[in-house]
């Protein structure tokens, strides 16, 4: 009997250690209240997507979409290359277009890891049977530039970040 128990207590305990290794633990991560300012153009809402770029400078998450009517993505060109491979499901961060004047504010969560480590944040912009600008904004992600304020270069006029 005694030699039951041992073993049953090896057992327990052997499992307790390998469920430690089998669960991937949660990256700390901080949310960031993101501010776009849309230039005043005329015609559609326009489509962005934000995007986490590696230091290889390659797609690596989408953050958010503003425009929620999949037919469109495909004019984000270089994000539809990406996104189109993989299939994720972004049903969950996405919300409407943003029209020419108006301006958004949307969340968006940033894994603490990425900051100061040579990644980037990318918003690409595309209105219909207009332009398409793949890097409207792009910058690096360091502990300055998550609360700073950038200037676009097509539709967007300006984005603003701020912790959450």
């Amino acid at each position: 009997m005694h030699k039951f128990s041992i073993l049953k207590t090896v057992f327990a305990l052997a499992f307790v250690v390998f469920s430690f290794y089998s669960f991937k633990p949660l990256e700390a991560s901080t949310k960031y209240k993101c501010m776009l300012q849309m230039t005043n153009y005329t015609g559609e809402g326009a489509y962005v997507v934000i995007s986490l770029i590696n230091p290889e400078g390659e797609y690596e998450k989408t953050l958010y979409m503003q425009g929620d009517d999949d037919e469109w993505y495909n004019d984000l060109t270089a994000w539809f290359d990406f996104y189109g491979k993989k299939r994720n499901n972004i049903d969950a961060i996405t919300g409407a277009t943003v029209a020419g004047g108006q301006r958004s504010i949307n969340v968006i969560e940033i894994e603490d890891s990425k900051i100061d480590a040579g990644y980037s944040i990318r918003f690409e912009s595309a209105v219909e049977d207009q332009e398409y600008y793949k890097q409207d904004v792009e910058f690096e992600l360091t502990s300055a530039s998550v609360k700073s304020k950038v200037e676009g270069k097509g539709f967007i006029r300006y984005i603003r970040m701020i912790p959450n």
